[in-house]
């Protein structure tokens, strides 16, 4: 993957590949949720094989009440 090409994958409407299949917005919309909710979505890249795709979230408050 070309240095900064990971970045604009999470942008709405990129397809990637061959297929080019979908409307391009599953990464864009996961990293909204994601970020939504305090949390941060990564990805690296494996050459010839694909990429690894990480979420981080925060741990919950213990005792915090459910909104």
């Amino acid at each position: 993957m070309a240095p900064g090409l990971a970045e604009s994958m999470f942008r709405p409407f990129e397809r990637r590949g061959p297929a080019r299949s979908g409307l391009g917005l599953g990464l864009s919309i996961s990293r909204q949720a994601i970020e939504a909710d305090g949390g941060k979505i990564s990805l690296r890249d494996i050459p010839g094989k694909g990429c690894v795709f990480t979420v981080e979230m925060p741990l919950a408050v213990q005792g915090a009440a459910a909104g």
